[in-house]
């Protein structure tokens, strides 16, 4: 069972992060590990070619490793992407994009999942990204910082 659900990850997505608020995401499904977001097309989507502009493609894969890693470790707003490679595949068609995720390892610190992107209709993938994100420590878990050297060892 997924730690946030469906409406409540579309709420904070929505509300905390207005450029996905502009996307228009729609949430398709939401468990545990698991997540598939679509982006409704608009013509301001479209780049010189006729194609999805990449920008779009990979805010999409994004918001999608968001709600993956969410779903595991719950409503923890500052996990945040550390790392995302993009491989663009094929032209996306001028449709609604459909972003399907899942985690592939969940640690203490680090989350790495994978999303695979797809045109409306066609069962082949348009882009393959792998994603990294950071966790942030919990209240529970104290950040250990070394102290700063002394001034004769900093010599």
């Amino acid at each position: 069972m997924a730690r946030i659900s469906q409406a409540e990850f579309e709420q904070l997505a929505h509300e905390h992060v207005p450029f996905v608020g502009m996307l228009g995401i729609q949430v398709e499904s939401l468990e545990a590990g698991r997540a598939s977001i679509r982006i409704p097309f608009r013509e301001d989507f479209i780049r010189p070619g006729g194609t999805v502009s990449g920008p779009v493609q990979m805010a999409l894969a994004d918001i999608v490793m968001y709600a993956v890693v969410l779903s595991l470790i719950g409503r923890v707003e500052l996990a945040v992407t550390t790392n995302l490679t993009c491989n663009f595949l094929r032209r996306p068609k001028p449709v609604d994009l459909i972003g399907r995720g899942q985690i592939l390892k969940l640690g203490k610190r680090l989350a790495v999942g994978e999303v695979l992107l797809y045109s409306e209709g066609d069962p082949e993938p348009v882009a393959h990204v792998t994603c990294t994100y950071s966790i942030p420590p919990t209240a529970q878990e104290p950040v250990a910082i070394a102290p700063p050297p002394s001034p004769t060892e900093a010599h």
